[in-house]
């Protein structure tokens, strides 16, 4: 039926029947795939075609990234930066343990015994041969400072340590106790707190990398595309199929699903896998041994202060109000090292802590015994205290302390191993499906546009 022009109008010139007047051709509604679709089957094949090869590779893409990232930084964690957080808490230590060693053998007013410069010779060693391991380990200028400040620092304590031996080897006490006093003053003004620095450096790339291997976000938006985005148009194009060709089945279509539900369900169990692995290896492995870390160099710094105490006779309260604050953070208490590292839950750590925690207070009185008895100018009592039951607490609490930190290390390096494993071919997996998925698309969709040809 032809439009009809209103009572005296024209009416309009090619008016095209069932249209209204003043309507342009072709702007049916329905967006691009409508449009696709008008084109024909062959055009919507070609079309389905592109979308999904394209689909097929950005998953491969995206999900051979997220799964680059995260085994990186999880081999990362597991075999350079938890190691070079290790090395720094022995630097650590060993510098630590070479100041108490050589203090406490210049109590007597006598040169070192053999043994006690062996053992001095032997934590300087270490030091130097951790401090080796962690230069260069970075390009931070704050660790290369701290490192070229025990390395210069090393060196002038070494020398300060000779001069004290001397001078105690030619009778010249009070010159010995003063070069003794410089060189504890070496340690505790520039190395310690150096290596205390590039302890807390080493120990926030140990952070990075645990962040960067358990992160969420790049494995949802990888299994976003490819579970929801690639899988979604897998599923239309085989529906639409099945409607136009009355076909159930495109064999293509249908392989390049199973290579995705298998690269997809393989990733996220990897990425379940690792996190667990990864979080127990951080959660009851770096956390325990990290706070027994920090009491193991808070136990030694209150048995240098009491050793220095007695050399220097300064009476001088600080170094007691010091050993106090540091026996409360290290516990046992509520919120104190100890108790933290218990409550990270490592059965093999447990033991050696609670041992350290029933040894502590026996050693805490007799630290403070020794501190009343240098106040009361009984120096002879407080140098026999130091010597004597003070020696033998700090000895039994960093013993334990000590088995404590291998204990959790074990743990650690156990479960990170096992989260950095875990990952294996993962990566060439999801390329593999990818690539797979793009091909069976291309072929399965080419072989219903060649009937159209």
């Amino acid at each position: 039926m032809t439009a009809v022009a209103p009572a005296g109008q024209a009416a309009p010139r090619n008016a095209i029947p069932g249209r209204a007047a003043g309507s342009r051709p072709g702007t049916r509604k329905g967006g691009p795939l409508r449009r696709i679709a008008d084109r024909g089957t062959p055009s919507a094949l070609q079309a389905a075609m592109a979308l999904l090869v394209i689909l097929s590779l950005a998953w491969g893409g995206l999900g051979a990234w997220a799964v680059s990232e995260h085994a990186s930084s999880a081999n990362s964690l597991a075999h350079a930066d938890y190691r070079l957080s290790r090395d720094a808490q022995q630097l650590y230590l060993a510098i630590a343990d070479a100041d108490v060693t050589m203090t406490t053998a210049f109590l007597a007013g006598t040169p070192p015994t053999l043994a006690q410069r062996q053992q001095f010779d032997a934590d300087l060693k270490a030091a130097a041969g951790y401090l080796a391991d962690l230069t260069g380990s970075s390009d931070n200028p704050q660790l290369s400072a701290a490192i070229e400040a025990i390395d210069n620092g090393m060196q002038l304590y070494g020398q300060h340590i000779a001069t004290a031996e001397t001078e105690f080897a030619q009778g010249i006490t009070p010159a010995g106790d003063s070069f003794m006093e410089v060189a504890s003053e070496d340690a505790h003004l520039t190395l310690l707190p150096s290596a205390n620095k590039i302890y807390a450096l080493e120990n926030d790339a140990v952070t990075a990398s645990s962040s960067g291997a358990t992160s969420l976000p790049t494995i949802i938006l990888a299994l976003g595309v490819g579970l929801l985005a690639t899988g979604i148009a897998l599923l239309w194009a085989q529906r639409w199929l099945a409607r136009r060709t009355r076909r159930v089945f495109n064999l293509g279509l249908l392989a390049a699903t199973v290579a995705l539900a298998i690269s997809g369900v393989w990733l996220a169990a990897t990425f379940g896998i690792a996190r667990s692995d990864l979080g127990t290896a951080i959660g009851q492995g770096a956390h325990p041994a990290e706070a027994l870390a920090q009491a193991s160099i808070d136990v030694q710094q209150i048995r240098s202060d009491s050793v220095l105490n007695v050399i220097a006779r300064s009476g001088s309260t600080s170094l007691a109000q010091d050993s106090a604050a540091k026996a409360t953070a290290v516990g046992p208490g509520t919120g104190s090292l100890l108790d933290a590292a218990l409550a990270d839950g490592n059965a093999q750590a447990a033991p050696y802590i609670r041992a350290a925690s029933g040894a502590a207070p026996a050693w805490y009185t007799a630290n403070k015994q020794g501190y009343a008895l240098g106040a009361a100018f009984q120096f002879s009592g407080e140098e026999q205290a130091v010597v004597g039951p003070e020696k033998r607490g700090y000895a039994q609490v960093l013993g334990d302390i000590d088995n404590g930190i291998r204990a959790a290390q074990d743990t650690f390096q156990t479960e990170a191993d096992a989260g950095a494993a875990a990952f294996g071919p993962l990566e060439a997996v999801v390329i593999v499906a990818a690539l797979l998925m793009a091909s069976a698309s291309a072929w399965g969709l080419s072989r219903r546009l060649a009937e159209y040809r």
